[in-house]
């Protein structure tokens, strides 16, 4: 708000405070200077809580006290009367201010009443205000005037707090009423048109019965009590009828008593104490707007809740009619995939299996899958695991790719979901192969070998002659030949170790680490004393057991090792750490070097296909050695990944499986696929 606009504000709620000034002086019951209604209270609470933010503020002060005083002093009060009443109205406004804005901070004109909560809080801050204005007000008058009269603070109790429950509550929902008007009807006779005829007589004939009745009960009663008859009209439109115009009932109700009773007609006129008099007909009113607005707004908050809840019901439905489809596409999606798939509980009872999967099994063993389930519900993720499944006819058995994971109930049990698929034909066609290449690699053998023997033989026979050009020529030929011959042969033997690193049945069983790992090592400290070379030095730190099989485990450290030593600059000592952590059922095996390191980017494509990321710098190897070292480690559950070394040289980090008493051999894995390469 800017600063042209609050001052703006100011001069428009001031004039109304005049106008509600001048009215309530008009009610002056006696020389105790009280009005009988005080409409102002409710005017200056509207006003101060509009302009709570203001950037005005002084200026809303300013103008309520100077109208105060001038007004209060040009209708026969004194000056410091007038002041006492500026002190009090002042006081009344911050405490009901003060409360509203810690009780129902939301409650401004633009957001109006609601709820009977907020009615409750409008009414307590009033009350409190009232209260704190009749310590200041009457106290004042009566340190001024030496008398002090507890009627007069019970009518500035009644008429004040009357004022705020009334003209606060119109002045809080005019705003929010009128926006709410012009976004739904615009003007008033789209309203005419849109509401049904028998509504528009339902309000005309509150309105005609109001004013008849009232006109009854306080003009042409003859001292009868019939006045009571009035709250039926205040049940009436509370149930029936918006919440602003039950506050415009209300408040057109509370004048007429008002004014019937100051022209002496009426149940309160005929009470011959002005004070006492004042104080019951502004506990009517208070009664009348207190019973209207909590129907009202009761059934306001009804409706809403009403609502929100129609909302809720039919967002609820409408989220159940969406997970329906999407389960009935997940059925679907389920039942027509080629892999089987089950759901198994903690009580291993099948909850889901899908056709292929009853296709699977249906007519088969799945014992095998026992220690698979057994390890799932334990917690562990079993990755693509052949289980053979027996055959009862002709066909023979079939065996199934099997992969696990756990779901977790909110009651803490765990489910399995079971992943089949048939890899027969994949598996027959990886044996004809592995066959293939293993017949194919030992006949290759034969001529490897012959062309070795015969060119040793040549090689010799050429030495016995003369020396001379021809005589060196062939010898370096002959050389050529030979060292061809025996890549040959290393390349043979690779694809032999790879085969069998891949397809061998592993024979689970406990190892020692530090035994194998010093066997290793003593080997290739005898191999590099033998031809000459710089001693490796090992350091070997407290290896556990693990359950793998010994021939692979062995192959798998002799490979790491041989590589450290291998790949190490020349006149460089080789130095090579093993160590070993435990880390849950798996043991992390570390092998670190001093050698000549991984180059940048090549730290996962080394385990590639015939990789080799050295070279051009002269080192011998056929690209199959750490591919093996991966088929291994995978084959037994486990990873292995390379990193550079903090010191200088590699780190070479793989899992297997930790050995325990009583632990069952590990599950063949040797399905899972993974490229095969050295450095």
């Amino acid at each position: 708000m800017t600063y042209r606009a609050s001052l703006a504000r100011t001069g428009m709620f001031a004039v109304a405070y005049l106008i509600a000034v001048w009215a309530g002086r008009l009610t002056v019951m006696d020389d105790t200077n009280l009005s009988m209604v005080w409409p102002a209270a409710g005017i200056a609470v509207v006003w101060f809580t509009v302009q709570r933010e203001a950037p005005a503020r002084w200026a809303d002060v300013a103008a309520l006290a100077v109208i105060t005083l001038v007004v209060n002093t040009a209708t026969g009060a004194t000056v410091s009367l007038a002041l006492v009443f500026v002190a009090a109205n002042l006081v009344q406004i911050a405490v009901f201010l003060h409360l509203l804005s810690r009780w129902r901070p939301m409650l401004r004109p633009e957001y109006g009443l609601h709820n009977p909560r907020d009615l409750w809080a409008l009414l307590a801050a009033g009350v409190a205000g009232t209260v704190a204005g009749a310590a200041v007000g009457p106290t004042g008058m009566w340190l001024l005037t030496e008398r002090h009269s507890w009627a007069a603070t019970l009518v500035w109790l009644s008429r004040n707090t009357a004022s705020i429950l009334l003209v606060g509550t119109a002045g809080l929902c005019t705003a929010q009423a009128a926006a709410q008007f012009r976004a739904r009807y615009g003007t008033p006779l789209a309203w005419w048109r849109a509401t049904p005829r028998m509504r528009l007589f339902e309000y005309a004939a509150l309105i005609v019965c109001s004013g008849a009745t009232y006109v009854a009960a306080f003009a042409m009663s003859r001292g009868l009590p019939i006045a009571f008859a009035l709250i039926a009209l205040t049940v009436w439109a509370g149930t029936r009828f918006p919440t602003p115009f039950v506050v415009v009932h209300d408040l057109g109700g509370g004048t007429m008593a008002v004014l019937f009773t100051l022209n002496g007609h009426g149940p309160f006129a005929a009470i011959g104490d002005a004070a006492s008099r004042a104080c019951v007909a502004q506990l009517y009113v208070a009664i009348v707007a207190v019973v209207g607005l909590s129907l009202a707004l009761g059934r306001d908050e009804r409706i809403a809740l009403m609502s929100a809840l129609a909302a809720e019901k039919a967002e609820l439905a409408a989220e159940r009619e969406q997970a329906s489809q999407r389960a009935d596409l997940l059925r679907a999606i389920i039942d027509s995939t080629t892999d089987g798939l089950a759901v198994v509980g903690a009580d291993r009872r099948v909850v889901l299996s899908n056709p292929a999967a009853d296709s699977l099994f249906g007519s088969g063993s799945a014992g095998d899958l026992d220690e698979i389930l057994d390890r799932a519900l334990a917690g562990a993720t079993v990755t693509e695991t052949d289980v053979p499944i027996p055959g009862t006819g002709s066909g023979g058995g079939r065996v199934v790719s099997v992969r696990t994971a756990a779901l977790r109930d909110p009651d803490g049990t765990r489910r399995v979901v079971l992943l089949f698929h048939d890899v027969t034909a994949e598996r027959r066609h990886r044996d004809e192969l592995a066959g293939f290449a293993g017949v194919v690699a030992h006949d290759l053998l034969n001529p490897v070998t012959a062309v070795e023997g015969w060119t040793e033989t040549a090689a010799e026979v050429v030495e016995r002659l003369p020396a001379g050009p021809e005589r060196k020529l062939t010898l370096d030929a002959l050389g050529r030949v030979e060292r061809a011959a025996g890549r040959m042969r290393s390349l043979i033997g690779g694809l032999l170790a790879y085969t069998t690193a891949r397809d061998v049945t592993i024979s689970s069983a406990r190892v020692g680490l530090g035994q194998m790992v010093s066997e290793v090592t003593v080997a290739r400290l005898d191999a590099a004393i033998a031809a000459g070379m710089p001693a490796p030095r090992f350091t070997v730190g407290d290896l556990p057991a693990v359950q793998a099989d010994p021939v692979l485990m062995r192959q798998l450290l002799d490979n790491l090792i041989g590589n450290a030593i291998k790949y190490t600059a020349p006149g460089v000592t080789p130095a090579l750490a093993v160590t070993a952590v435990r880390d849950g059922e798996m043991v992390r095996v570390c092998v670190a070097d001093n050698g000549i390191g991984i180059p940048a980017g090549q730290h996962d494509e080394i385990f590639g296909n015939f990789h080799r990321a050295h070279s051009t710098l002269g080192y011998a190897g056929t690209g199959l050695g750490l591919g093996i070292c991966k088929r291994i480690v995978e084959r037994h559950g486990g990873t292995i990944t390379a990193t550079d070394n903090p010191g200088g040289g590699s780190r070479f980090e793989f899992s297997v499986p930790a050995a325990e008493p009583g632990r069952q051999p590990v599950p063949d894995s040797a399905q899972l696929r993974g490229p095969l390469a050295e450095r």
